[in-house]
């Protein structure tokens, strides 16, 4: 009988280990990228154009995350499961900004769903160079300031001219603690 309580612990733990490996970014679509020059922190990559799930945001509370959740898990024309991609895009450009999920390639191949919720878009996000600092924690605030401020300053020492606005990226959901999490903030360069 002694024998048999570590049984229970350990499939606990198996079971959450699975859990968290399932819904984690380590098992999610994250688009094809190519690095070509990486700093520290710091990275210029190549993207490819997307297709962009886009809702705007009213601040970070406003259910923006669900109504495009919403929009995967089955409110649009074809009553269609789209597999959660990484990062989440958050473009604090305008007022509050916009959320965005990209759509997964094999989706996008046959053409997006056309999203039920009006206040859901899709997209064409249109690829090119862009600048990319990591930095660690969580959304909003200090963290996004420190980071874009960082960004601009290694631009500016490597003479990239940017374009636009930054955009921040977030690749794990939101129980993942801060330490862990892969965030970054991201702006166009000119090729």
């Amino acid at each position: 009988m002694k024998h048999l309580l570590w049984i229970l612990p350990v499939m606990l733990l198996l079971g959450g280990c699975a859990w968290f490996y399932n819904n984690s970014r380590a098992n999610t679509e994250t688009p094809n990228y190519k690095v070509t020059k990486t700093d520290g922190a710091f990275e210029l990559r190549e993207y490819p154009d997307l297709k962009l799930a886009k809702t705007g945001m009213a601040s970070d509370a406003d259910g923006s995350f669900m109504r495009l959740f919403g929009y995967i898990s089955g409110k649009n024309e074809r009553e269609e499961k789209i597999a959660m991609t990484t990062p989440v895009f958050i473009d604090r450009s305008t007022g509050a900004g916009s959320m965005s999920f990209i759509v997964p390639k094999a989706v996008e191949a046959k053409g997006a769903p056309k999203p039920k919720a009006d206040a859901v878009k899709v997209e064409a996000w249109k690829g090119g160079k862009l600048a990319v600092h990591r930095f660690d924690g969580s959304a909003r605030g200090k963290n996004e300031a420190e980071a874009e401020q960082k960004l601009r300053a290694w631009c500016s020492d490597q003479k990239l001219t940017t374009e636009g606005e930054p955009v921040f990226a977030y690749y794990d959901p939101p129980w993942t603690p801060s330490f862990l999490r892969r965030s970054e903030v991201m702006i166009r360069v000119q090729p």
